[in-house]
C-alpha cells in the first residue's frame, strides 16, 4: 500500500494542472513565443513537479519508513535506504 493513499486526489490534482501547463508550453513552442518566456513556465513546471515529488516524499517517511519501523530494524533500514536513494534523484533532477 502506498503512502500518500490518502492524498491521491490532491496529487491527481496538481498533476493535471501540471500536465495543463506542460501543454500550455507546447502551445508557446509552435507559436514561436519569446525563449525567455518558455524558459519561464518550464520553470514553473520544474518547480511544481519537485513540490508534488517533495510531497511524495513526506508521506513515505511518515507512513512507510515509520511503518516499517514499526516492523523491524531491518526493514526500517531498508526503508531509509530507499528514502535516501529517492532523495538523491530528486536532487540531481
Amino acid at each position: 500500500m502506498s503512502g500518500y493513499q490518502e492524498s491521491t486526489a490532491a496529487y491527481l490534482t496538481r498533476l493535471r494542472r501540471i500536465e495543463g501547463q506542460v501543454r500550455g508550453i507546447q502551445r508557446m513552442v509552435a507559436e514561436d513565443v519569446y525563449c525567455i518566456d518558455v524558459l519561464t513556465q518550464i520553470s514553473a513546471v520544474t518547480k511544481a513537479l519537485h513540490a508534488v515529488g517533495l510531497g511524495l516524499l513526506e508521506d513515505h517517511l511518515a507512513h512507510c519508513v515509520v511503518g516499517a519501523a514499526r516492523e523491524s530494524d531491518e526493514a526500517a533500514a531498508a526503508k531509509v535506504t530507499e528514502a535516501s536513494a529517492a532523495i538523491a534523484r530528486l536532487l540531481h533532477s
